[in-house]
């Protein structure tokens, strides 16, 4: 018996950690493994060819010095590179510590000494317009980081003292026994640990939160047994690494076997997808809201009897959300013939966009909008939103193809438990739940009781079947000086439901009344003022125009009739920018940071509030 065949007798269908989930799918040799951009070429990878790359690169590790709980991080984008880099830090028993591609200098440098990393890998992204590349912005912290001894470039030249790279890494561990490999990943317990992976900062430092193989071994099985996935899917992949969303993806891919399509970018993301054919495009829900906006205003904008029929039936479409959210039917003649002239040539549009074999997205990382989810659903398409986070390794409940309750997250995984404390927080249970923050012990001991419970800092309720809504974050939870509570991500995530908003952020806490940062939908506003002969060359100009400001205004007022008086957005600024990660508003999965954007723009907020305008 060979040592491929007894890793996998072993793992038996119940592997114990990532490389030996590797193992059983180079066994079982299906088809390709991943699918990703060589040279302008779209090439297939085999699964024997992602063990042997993984072998190479843990073997040159080993070479290096690694020893079993040393920390390696990587520093780079969404790759294939990326993975085999993941799991060959697994196969040395070593602990992954991924940073977003999107970091800064400083973000960089303190994860890397947090972590206590020896070994970073690095890409050399010198086509980043909008920040140094990667390599630039490790070099720039480096001397600050003396418990980096080595800096491993994915590709280029080796420049500094600590640098090498990727194929010198390699070369450094060609003498090693075939063998040897295999006792190490025998050696690999399920206690140990796989990653560190960052919390995004919204309230304060990173936390590593630390995962074990087991977590991921569970992950990767609990997903299994709900066909969340297929094994002749393809999935594109465009996530960052360093996420927890990314993660569990990645955990499914070795758990099912199914094709993993790696995105050339975020950016390349749309052109990718008719090249590739994916069934399967896990997103946050920043990419539905976007691609919801911009087929709302182009249809709506359309001259002539086009436009007229698109702007009735999507007030038709408006009148359909209400019903459904209500629970009752929405029929009638003209709504099918909405149905019938309007919606399912945008469905063959996007169908055509998207390659025409999407059959389902998955949606996480931030709560989508009911209204956005109806809308994929009329079309045809299915998005199932699923909630956990990194401490929960992801994926604790999520909708099942053909049982999408939408306005939830789906019921929990097979393993996991979830309830609702007194107060209302969301609490999790079960295999996926974390070891701990590391070199934090307060901190965890604040979310993790001594029993396993987690506390997720999520107010939610449960419905009679097991469904799990999220209403807000605890923390976010706004008390105006009324002594109201006002759930702000409820109200944000409406106003991006409107073609002219591209992000917001609402505000009030002990005020008398709500406020909101409105970052205005570029390509929506110039549309709008070209209706009125109106054009503009840059987003400052944009917002400067009454016209747009007149159609925010309007935006609101529509929001605010549907609210009770308490929950109505009173005044609001319009943003010179829109919030990017570069300056600082969201996070790398886009989702905005509350006290960053407060403390960043306190005084345009100051300027919103009129001491004698108390309600």
């Amino acid at each position: 018996m060979t040592a491929l065949e007894k890793m996998t007798e072993v793992a038996g269908g119940s592997e114990r950690n990532l490389v030996e989930l590797l193992y059983s799918r180079v066994r079982e040799n299906r088809g390709p493994a991943v699918t990703h951009k060589v040279d302008g070429k779209w090439v297939d990878v085999g699964w024997a060819s992602i063990l042997e790359e993984v072998k190479k690169i843990s073997a040159g590790l080993t070479a290096a010095g690694v020893q079993p709980g040393d920390r390696v991080a990587i520093f780079g984008a969404t790759t294939l590179t990326w993975v085999l880099c993941d799991l060959a830090i697994s196969a040395t028993r070593a602990v992954c510590v991924p940073i977003y591609a999107s970091n800064t200098p400083d973000e960089v440098e303190y994860i890397l000494q947090n972590s206590g990393a020896s070994v970073l890998f690095v890409d050399n992204d010198a086509a980043d317009s909008k920040q140094p590349g990667r390599l630039s912005r490790v070099r720039a912290k480096l001397g600050a980081c003396p418990g980096v001894k080595k800096v491993v470039l994915f590709e280029g030249a080796a420049g500094g003292e600590r640098e090498t790279t990727l194929a010198k890494l390699v070369e450094g561990g060609a003498a090693e026994a075939p063998e040897a490999f295999d006792a190490r990943v025998k050696a690999l317990e399920p206690g140990d640990l796989c990653h560190f992976i960052y919390t995004s900062g919204t309230t304060g430092n990173p936390k590593g939160v630390m995962l074990t193989q087991a977590n991921w071994a569970y992950e990767a099985k609990a997903t299994r047994d709900i066909a969340l996935m297929e094994q002749g899917d393809a999935v594109m992949l465009f996530l960052p690494l360093a996420h927890s969303f990314a993660q569990v993806v990645k955990a499914c891919w070795l758990g099912m076997g199914f094709r993993l399509v790696f995105a050339e970018s975020i950016d390349k993301l749309i052109a990718n997808l008719p090249e590739t054919q994916p069934s399967i495009l896990p997103a946050v829900p920043r990419v539905f809201e976007k691609v919801f906006a911009g087929v709302q205003a182009n249809a709506m904008s359309a001259p002539g009897l086009k436009g007229r029929l698109a702007r009735w039936a999507f007030r038709l479409f408006d009148e359909y959300v209400e019903a459904m959210k209500m629970g009752r039917p929405y029929d009638s003649l003209g709504w099918s013939l909405a149905k019938k002239l309007v919606f399912a040539k945008v469905k063959a549009t996007l169908d055509q966009r998207m390659g025409g074999k999407m059959r389902l997205f998955i949606s996480g990382g931030a709560p989508l909008s009911p209204k956005i989810a109806y809308f994929f659903d009329l079309i045809g398409f299915q998005v199932l939103e699923g909630f956990g986070l990194t401490e929960t390794s992801a994926a604790t409940t999520v909708n099942r193809p053909g049982k999408a309750k939408i306005g939830t997250v789906g019921v929990a995984v097979p393993g996991s438990v979830v309830k609702i404390a007194s107060d209302g927080e969301i609490l999790i249970k079960g295999p996926g739940v974390m070891k701990g923050y590391y070199q934090n012990e307060a901190a965890t001991n604040e979310v993790l009781e001594a029993d396993g419970w987690f506390h997720t800092g999520d107010i939610g309720e449960i419905d009679h079947e097991g469904y799990v809504r999220i209403t807000d974050r605890k923390k976010d939870i706004i008390v105006t000086a009324g002594g109201k509570n006002v759930a702000p991500q409820n109200l944000e995530n409406s106003l991006k439901t409107y073609p002219i908003v591209s992000s917001a952020m609402v505000h009030g806490d002990k005020r008398a009344y709500l406020t909101v940062l409105i970052c205005v939908n570029e390509e929506a506003g110039k549309k709008l003022l070209a209706e009125k002969g109106v054009t503009v060359n840059s987003y400052p100009e944009l917002v400067a125009r009454p016209e747009i400001r007149e159609a925010v205004q309007k935006t609101l007022d529509a929001l605010n009739a549907d609210q009770p008086p308490y929950n109505t957005l009173k005044r609001f600024a319009l943003m010179d920018h829109d919030f990017t990660q570069e300056t600082g508003e969201l996070t790398p999965t886009l989702k905005v940071k509350r006290k960053f954007c407060t403390q960043k723009y306190q005084s345009v907020l100051d300027g919103l509030y009129d001491e004698k305008r108390v309600e």
